[in-house]
């Protein structure tokens, strides 16, 4: 609001006609909420920790034989409402992670909180919380979530026994 309230000095100030009280207070106040607006999205778009910035608008369509309007329409974020899941199934270097990225920043900008792990990584952070005897403290941050982005999922060897084997010097992978 004081950036606000010298900007509208410095534009409105000098008048010789007084401003009603209304008018500056409801200005100051379309400012505070842009500005929370923002931070609260820079916030999210910082906890969500995508490995690089990812948008549809540098997304290749050409390449891919996904409808860009299911795509779109999926970065609304709508499907999370009612706690559907997305799973992105291709080859190596067909853009599941930049879509999956570009999902996950679309779905902030409507509003929503997200987190993208790197499947490794996050069984890794989970079984140094079950060593530490802290397990399900992570399962309870991200239940305040509305999506969690799993990317090379594929990656993650499994045994015949069902526990993943992921071996320590392999922590990013």
């Amino acid at each position: 609001m004081a950036a606000a309230w010298s900007a509208w000095l410095a534009e409105y100030g000098s008048q010789q006609k007084p401003v009603m009280p209304e008018v500056w207070q409801d200005r100051l106040i379309v400012a505070e909420r842009a500005d929370r607006q923002a931070r609260s999205l820079n916030y999210q778009l910082k906890a969500a920790r995508f490995p690089i910035h990812r948008d549809l608008t540098h997304f290749d369509w050409q390449e891919t034989p996904i409808a860009q309007y299911r795509i779109e329409q999926l970065a609304t974020g709508h499907f999370m409402e009612q706690a559907y899941n997305l799973i992105l199934i291709g080859g190596t270097g067909t853009g599941k992670t930049h879509l999956a990225t570009a999902i996950g920043m679309g779905a902030i900008h409507q509003g929503k909180r997200v987190r993208f792990y790197n499947a490794v990584d996050l069984f890794n952070q989970l079984d140094k919380e079950k060593q530490q005897g802290k397990a399900g403290n992570l399962a309870k941050q991200l239940q305040h979530r509305d999506a969690v982005i799993l990317d090379e999922l594929g990656y993650l060897p499994f045994p015949a026994s069902g526990g993943a084997v992921v071996p320590s010097d392999q922590s990013a992978v």
